[in-house]
């Protein structure tokens, strides 16, 4: 029996009713459903309830001829031989390359846990080297809280403190060194120009004005004398019965504040008239600085106290008092929104508007001499008795770079593009600030040093109260 449709011997006959046909039943099937119900054969209509199933015994495969000899049979083992061989050659390559991949993945996991163990031990370190530079309250004093003056930080002085701050902040990343600023190669060549006796013998200081050529002096004596370093001209200030400790001149206005072992702190103009004498203080005042805003300035005493003062009234602002020892220096930071201040071997720099002790600098072996701010705003120096001037960085909290002297350093000044620091002790030393290599150094001793407008020029005072001026011929 053959199928209808195909010829072959059919593994699952059926008969047509109608035909009287035999087929398969999947061909037929099929057939019927792409037909539309059709017979492939007569064409009549037919369905699947027409073809009725026929019992016959299973018809068994007939063997293929290459099996049915010898030959033909040791063929197809060779052939299945071949495919074996070549599907267990196939398997070995996949297994070698997973091997690769496994150990890559292995060697990159491994790297990984390296740069991860690497990235948390510095994380511990940076935290260990953060918790050491804070102050422990324990083994520090408590640090000096602010009495409540008759004023006070009132809103207006907040708010003027603010825009300033903002103003001169946002300006001093686009600002360009002054024009004409004296060079590296220029200040390597400095040497001295004049020198004139001002004072009686004891310590003396000295600033230069920022854009003009003179020079502001206070030393024994309390005599405060502005000095015109082009012409040699001099304007005698008299006022203070001691010691004159610091003098600042203005920038802007014809006016210079100065303080004394009298225990006031005075503004005058500039023609030598007296305008206002503050007795704050109860104990020598040792310094002062010029607030950013030109309105108001600072007076650091050895009675533990600061006091913020306005210049054109001739008040006392605010008052902070009660520290462990009394204040060394002082200067203003130039947004003018921190105050660093000396007081024994420790620099605290305050937050002028809350009065808070922002951060505290312990690393002096002896007591803190001079400080003062650069003109970017990132970095401040400190000099001690223990002879060596200290470079801490405001953005990180930390020292980052010291210079050693030969004695105690006795002040220290940034010049107005922050390129050098002028360091006064047992001899006058410049050093730039991207290595801070010793740029010049001149043999006389200074307590008091300042740079001229655009670093062209140096004033420099010792204790015989001589005025030394250093320039280029």
């Amino acid at each position: 029996m053959f199928c209808a449709i195909s010829g072959n011997a059919p593994t699952n006959p059926v008969v047509s009713k109608v035909s009287g046909h035999l087929f398969d039943r999947d061909t037929i099937t099929h057939a019927l459903k792409a037909s539309g119900g059709k017979c492939p054969v007569t064409g009549e209509s037919l369905s699947e309830d027409d073809l009725l199933s026929v019992k016959v015994n299973p018809t068994p495969k007939p063997r293929p001829i290459a099996a049915a000899s010898i030959p033909g049979m040791l063929s197809l083992f060779q052939s299945e031989w071949d495919a074996l061989v070549l599907e267990l050659h196939t398997l070995k390559q996949q297994h070698d390359a997973v091997r690769q991949e496994l150990a890559h993945a292995l060697y990159q996991h491994d790297a990984a846990c390296r740069v991860i163990a690497r990235l948390i031990k510095e994380r511990d370190d940076a935290r260990t080297a953060l918790a050491a530079v804070q102050p422990a309250p324990v083994a520090r004093p408590e640090a000096p809280r602010a009495d409540a003056p008759s004023e006070g930080m009132t809103p207006a002085i907040l708010a003027k403190f603010t825009s300033t701050s903002k103003e001169l902040s946002k300006g001093r990343k686009k600002r360009q060194p002054p024009e004409g600023q004296a060079s590296e190669e220029t200040v390597a060549k400095f040497v001295l120009l004049k020198s004139q006796p001002l004072h009686e013998a004891g310590r003396t200081c000295v600033e230069m004005h920022a854009q003009q050529p003179v020079a502001a002096s206070g030393g024994g004596g309390g005599k405060v004398v502005l000095f015109e370093c082009e012409g040699g001209g001099q304007t005698s200030f008299e006022g203070h019965t001691a010691q004159v400790n610091r003098v600042r001149l203005h920038p802007s206005k014809p006016l210079l504040v100065s303080c004394g072992a009298d225990a006031t702190s005075r503004v005058w103009r500039t023609d030598g008239a007296l305008l206002h004498t503050l007795s704050g203080h109860a104990a020598d005042v040792t310094d002062v600085s010029l607030h950013a805003t030109g309105d108001f300035y600072v007076s650091a005493s050895a009675d533990k106290s600061w006091n913020l003062n306005d210049i054109e009234r001739g008040t006392c602002v605010l008052a902070v008092k009660g520290a462990d020892e009394g204040y060394a220096c002082a200067d203003f930071h130039p947004d003018g929104l921190i105050l660093g201040t000396g007081t024994g071997a420790v620099v605290r720099v305050w937050d002028v508007k809350s009065q808070a002790n922002a951060a505290t600098f312990a690393g002096h072996a002896g007591a803190v001499r001079c400080l003062a701010f650069s003109e970017n705003g990132y970095y401040l120096a400190t000099g001690g008795a223990d002879a060596s001037v200290k470079l801490w960085d405001l953005r990180k909290l930390k020292n980052f770079h010291t210079l050693s002297l030969d004695g105690e350093a006795a002040a220290v000044a940034f010049d107005y593009s922050g390129q050098f620091l002028l360091v006064g002790g047992d001899a006058l030393s410049v050093f730039e600030s991207k290595s801070w290599a010793r740029v010049n150094s001149f043999g006389a001793a200074a307590t008091g040093v300042s740079f001229g407008a655009a670093a062209k020029s140096i004033a420099a005072a010792g204790a015989d109260g001589v005025l030394k001026l250093y320039g280029t011929d």
